[in-house]
């Protein structure tokens, strides 16, 4: 058993390294140099030492585990951390692909060195602080927090229209936080608590749940983000950075699916079963919708963006099946998504950083003079398209059978999107690779080179792996979904039980 603070060490090693980049001093060209490495090293280090999380991890319990508890602003306001198997996958998500984020700015960031990695460094803290916060008004804190970062990233060293972007991207998520904060406050004072392990079993008046679920699910449905709320991602991704699109599709978007699991869904029962069709109604038009515009993308990464809206919607509809299929493959949903999403963009940042577009019509017969980094792509554009083998098909298909036992024309219209999500995906992937090659420029270019195949072998292999025996993830989220629904079910007997006494008095 690991009796020192892992988890706040896990949490705050990035400022660290954000402390020491800080302090850095000399020419530009060293200091630049110098400060890539202190960044590289802190991630490296970061995940090496959330490694241990798992290695230590009991699979068996569903209890909260690497528990801290600090007085903070008050007796019932705490510095209060710990991970159960949902939260303890996105930590260990957020802190192996730092690394990557690092290693695909190594180049392509030239300016303000030094500010751009101290932004991704705190943000990593922000990431890590979300998963593991057992405390509501420190999860809020983390929250907000991991906003300045992104909106820097994407202001700073983003694309033309970065200023639109970034004020797109803050004003949504701030106005959906904004309520959030108010229902943190109602829940606060209602509660005497802000302590979430106490929360989850505390019993909410129905009344008070459905206006505390709208709440939430204004700030969560535009993080992961839903159909309609979901009209800042693609602008954000196409003006930010590559690594800053990597971070905002793999992590900052599972936020908003955390959200759901950890807090709409275990501690307002009755308002989540009330909501559930206008979840899967919103759900099915962003997996059908966002297939069809995808479609007619001329950008390589709106047309990711496009097609992670989609596959959002899986997650959502995974989620509110309330069946241990549906709840699991929606997290695995997320997991894949942000290994696979993150590799694509990734993939693009490769042909951009060679011809500075990333307009597809730009391109045509890469495979053959890039032939390893058509293969890469090929594995990448598979698990998106949910191959069986794939991490991808793993969600996909557990999310199916969960939300086939519920409802059967919800998963109907469903299946619908992966028909269109394999449209979208192998047309990108024909007009990329395949065809003549006959502009001059596309002639002469190189294929990966070291740094660019360290990036892109480790998720080949991973989302192959975790596609043939996705067992090491499932294992890790059994016993905290079981608990999760079967609390579900006791609170819902529980209030028909206090019903059917009301209306028999």
């Amino acid at each position: 058993m690991i009796d020192w603070p892992i988890l706040s060490v896990v949490t705050f090693l990035p400022l660290v390294g954000a402390f020491f980049i800080l302090i850095v001093r000399g020419e530009e060209a060293t200091v630049a140099r110098n400060t890539r490495y202190i960044a590289l090293w802190t991630t490296v280090i970061t995940f090496a030492v959330s490694i241990l999380l798992w290695t230590h991890f009991e699979i068996a319990t569903p209890e909260f585990q690497f528990v801290e508890k600090r007085a903070w602003l008050s007796d019932t306001i705490t510095y209060h951390v710990g991970l159960d198997g949902i939260s303890l996958l996105f930590v260990i998500l957020s802190t192996f692909l730092m690394p990557f984020c690092i290693l695909a700015s190594w180049d392509s960031v030239q300016v303000r060195v030094k500010e751009y990695m101290i932004a991704f460094l705190v943000m990593e803290t922000t990431m890590v602080g979300v998963f593991s916060s057992l405390d509501l008004v420190l999860f809020y804190l983390f929250f907000e927090a991991g906003l300045i970062p992104m909106f820097l990233i994407i202001g700073v060293w983003g694309g033309l229209n970065r200023i639109y972007a970034t004020f797109k991207f803050f004003l949504y998520t701030l106005l959906g936080s904004v309520l959030m904060l108010l229902a943190v406050l109602a829940m606060y004072f209602e509660a005497g608590t802000a302590d979430i392990p106490t929360l989850l079993t505390y019993g909410f008046d129905p009344t008070l749940q459905t206006w505390l679920w709208i709440a939430f699910f204004a700030s969560f449905a535009v993080k992961i983000p839903m159909w309609p709320f979901h009209t800042w991602l693609p602008d954000a991704h196409v003006e930010a950075p590559t690594a800053g699109s990597v971070i905002l599709a793999a992590v900052l978007l599972k936020m908003g699916g955390y959200g759901f699991i950890r807090f709409s869904i275990p501690m307002f029962p009755e308002a989540s079963v009330m909501f559930t069709p206008l979840v899967y109604t919103l759900s099915v038009i962003a997996v059908i919708y966002a297939s069809l515009v995808a479609l007619v993308q001329e950008d390589m990464k709106k047309l990711v963006a496009y097609s992670s809206v989609a596959h959002m919607g899986f997650v959502t509809i995974g989620l509110f099946t309330m069946t241990p299929q549906g709840i699991e493959g929606g997290l695995m949903q997320m997991l894949s998504h942000g290994l696979v999403s993150g590799a694509l963009f990734l993939c693009v940042g490769v042909v951009y950083d060679r011809l500075h577009t990333r307009e597809i019509a730009r391109y045509g017969g890469l495979v053959n003079t890039m032939p390893k980094y058509a293969f890469a792509f090929m594995v990448f554009t598979m698990a998106n398209v949910g191959l069986p083998g794939t991490s991808g098909f793993v969600g996909e298909f557990m999310v199916l059978v969960g939300v086939f036992q519920v409802n059967q024309w919800v998963a109907a219209f469903t299946t619908l999107g992966v028909i269109l999500s394999a449209a979208y995906a192998l047309w990108l992937y024909r007009r990329v690779m395949f065809g003549p090659l006959e502009k001059a420029d596309l002639m002469g270019m190189l294929d990966l080179n070291r740094r660019e195949m360290a990036l892109l072998a480790p998720l080949v292999i991973l989302i192959i792996l975790f596609g043939v025996y996705p067992q090491p993830l499932l294992e890790v989220m059994h016993a905290s979904v079981d608990n999760l629904i079967s609390q579900h079910t006791a609170s819902l007997e529980a209030a028909s039980r206090v019903a059917a006494t009301a209306v028999g008095h």
